[in-house]
């Protein structure tokens, strides 16, 4: 299985209503929800050739309640990182980095 994909599996595990890689327009998205795209790629190299490589990743946790339990659990992860918190239309949004 490809790694996105088990990051994917992995945060539907933590209780959001939906969770979108690709995510939909703003009016067809479920609330509570984790939304994630790539955001960089790292790669260690020997000989000029690429050995170990990790994908960072932006994961937003959007919640109308500001104490959502799904921040909890993403900052929990090895390798992840608070970014930054905003609020939008009464929605909150947790962003993260996190490298898998």
């Amino acid at each position: 299985m490809a790694p996105r994909q088990q990051l994917h599996d992995l945060l539907k595990t933590f209780g959001a209503a939906e969770v979108y890689f690709q995510a939909p327009s703003q009016d067809k998205m479920v609330f509570p929800c984790i939304m994630y795209n790539l955001d960089d790629e790292f790669a260690a190299y020997a000989d000029n050739t690429p050995y170990s490589r990790i994908s960072k990743y932006q994961v937003t946790v959007i919640d109308r309640n500001p104490d959502s339990q799904i921040r909890g659990k993403i900052a929990d992860l090895p390798m992840s990182s608070f970014q930054r918190f905003f609020v939008v239309d009464g929605l909150n949004h947790t962003v993260y980095n996190l490298y898998f």
